[in-house]
């Protein structure tokens, strides 16, 4: 008999470094999926991690094989000390993404660390992981793995978008689910606030203050990821290859390097959303909290934005990923191939056992 109940803890670490999301939560299926989250934190990463891990695409093969070591380490510490602080007992598997080191699938190659099979010997807890691989070695993106959360989770959305390190959307067209990366976000917002001394543009602010330079803008806007079909993804070596060295440049104050940037975020936003009518917008991620760019969406779109409740902004990544790790223990499809451009759907991830479970 299938199991219908499941209570999972969620990790999800992101390009944009804000740290480890961490979920306790419960799912129930009974002709659909429900879910509560039951505990949530995110935890900060160490100013020594946070140079490890934006160095991680310079990396090679070698040192990035010591790093994972270490870094599964510091993850299941960080799982189990989550464990401790809201006395959890009862947890059916970890589910964790990882954080991804170097991703290339055009070339047949995805590395998320934290995956080792030492992470369920650790915590002594079965462990679904390392989510990505297999769709890369299938053919596909290995990217977007959110969407099918978003159709089983939210399915009330004409379009669910998530701003990140990277903005990403799904929805549904001819009764198949797409997705794919639209564009980089705190990716590259954070890279400049940081160079005045912030670590995150507040509400847009800092943006907020700036002037659009009309050059950046159109050169950034023409770049060729723009124009190429779905599927597709990117990682951070697009960013330092195409985008950082092109802003860098202009040699622009930051308030303007960061006015511009929210532009273009929201031109490309705008351009993959119907402009003939009012379609329902689901905004999560990070980027939920930019009120600035908010409005720069609201005035270059028709949508009915909705921004959920807190726990749904900051955790729904780690909440999906919960939800395709409990896919995977039922032998279910969990992975599209009409979202990643794989050569078929497929059930992704690995499952580690613990001692105790064999």
């Amino acid at each position: 008999m299938v199991k219908n109940n499941f209570n999972i803890i969620g990790v999800m670490s992101g390009t944009s470094l804000d740290g480890v999301d961490i979920i306790y939560a419960s799912f129930k299926y009974s002709n659909h999926w429900e879910y509560t989250i039951i505990e949530s934190e995110t935890i900060a990463y160490s100013s020594d991690w946070l140079a490890v891990l934006s160095s991680l695409v310079s990396q090679s093969k070698t040192e990035l094989r010591a790093i994972d070591e270490s870094y599964t380490t510091l993850l299941a510490h960080l799982i189990l000390q989550f464990i401790e602080k809201y006395n959890i007992k009862h947890i059916d598997a970890v589910c964790s993404h990882g954080h991804t080191a170097q991703h290339d699938p055009d070339h047949g190659y995805t590395y998320q660390i934290g995956n080792l099979p030492k992470l369920a010997e650790i915590l002594q807890l079965d462990v679904v992981c390392n989510f990505r691989v297999q769709d890369v070695e299938l053919g596909g993106q290995g990217a977007p793995l959110v969407p099918i959360g978003d159709a089983l989770l939210f399915p009330d959305f004409d379009f669910c978008l998530n701003l990140g390190g990277f903005t990403n959307v799904s929805t549904e067209i001819k009764g198949e689910r797409i997705a794919f990366d639209v564009c980089p976000m705190n990716i590259v917002l954070n890279h400049y606030t940081k160079q005045v001394g912030f670590d995150y543009d507040d509400g847009g602010k800092l943006a907020s203050t700036g002037l659009v330079h009309a050059d950046l803008l159109h050169e950034l806007n023409a770049l060729p990821f723009y124009k190429a079909d779905y599927p597709k993804s990117l990682g951070l070596e697009w960013v330092v290859a195409h985008v950082f060295p092109l802003i860098d440049s202009k040699n622009l104050d930051v308030h303007d390097v960061l006015r511009t940037f929210v532009e273009h975020i929201a031109i490309q936003i705008a351009k993959i959303l119907p402009v003939t009518k009012s379609v329902s917008l689901l905004i999560t991620g990070g980027g939920a909290f930019n009120s600035f760019l908010i409005e720069r969406l609201k005035a270059l779109t028709t949508c009915e934005i909705t921004i959920p409740d807190q726990l749904v902004i900051e955790y729904k990544e780690a909440l999906i990923f919960g939800l395709l790790g409990i896919l995977k223990l039922r032998g279910e499809i969990n992975c599209l191939k009409c979202v990643t451009g794989a050569n078929k759907d497929h059930s992704t991830g690995v499952i580690y056992l613990h001692s105790k479970s064999i």
